[in-house]
């Protein structure tokens, strides 16, 4: 399936852009960030961050479908 995913704070920072396109076979987000962080070290383990599916915090165990919109949310700091 075809994704859409978004990177916030330090993850952006490490994958270099800030949303891209991808297709997987992960079904969940916790699979799809397990492969998006082998293929580009992004170093963070789920426990750090939250992450969010067409807008909404949802489970790392949510089932995606064809076209999601994944957000992962990182700790931000600043004022």
């Amino acid at each position: 399936m075809t994704v859409t995913v978004c990177y916030y704070g330090l993850l952006a920072e490490r994958r270099g852009l800030a949303d891209e396109r991808v297709t997987s076979a992960a079904t969940t987000p916790a699979a799809l960030y397990a492969e998006l962080d082998a293929a580009h070290a992004l170093g963070l383990s789920t426990a750090d961050f939250r992450v969010a599916v067409n807008d909404e915090f949802v489970s790392w165990e949510h089932p995606l479908s064809e076209k999601d919109s994944i957000a992962f949310l990182p700790p931000m700091s600043g004022g």
